[in-house]
């Protein structure tokens, strides 16, 4: 997986308090870095749905970064949580829980997600 750059924004998150501010600061940031305002929507809901995650499935909050490089604008998701089950079906109109990550899968060009110290790191793509 590519390291971000240097130069990347990011910001720190830890209580459902943080989460607006985390929506403002992705969709300005996409914003300047070229993305539509269609495809800002997408990645906005995708990192709701990342965070939100964080949240209510581990301790301590997360961190976001966001920038663009080949054509690409990219988000990643840091905190410390365990792996994520990507790859899995819509859960049925019935089911509770569980459409979160399956939602992300759907809006995103790309979804990957790999271990880090102390937890995991989600990257998201959203082709500029």
């Amino acid at each position: 997986m590519a390291e971000q750059p240097s130069d990347a924004d990011g910001m720190s998150y830890t209580e459902p308090d943080d989460l607006r501010l985390v929506r403002t600061f992705v969709t300005e940031r996409a914003l300047k870095l070229g993305l539509s305002p269609a495809r800002i929507d997408l990645l906005t809901l995708a990192v709701s749905e990342l965070t939100t995650n964080t949240l209510q499935h581990t301790g301590g909050g997360g961190h976001i970064r966001v920038w663009a490089e080949d054509g690409e604008l990219i988000c990643d998701v840091v905190d410390g949580g365990g792996p994520r089950p990507f790859g899995r079906a819509m859960p049925s109109a019935e089911a509770i829980r569980g459409r979160g990550l399956a939602i992300v899968e759907r809006v995103c060009d790309s979804v990957s997600t790999t271990d880090v110290p102390g937890g995991t790191l989600v990257r998201i793509r959203l082709h500029l």
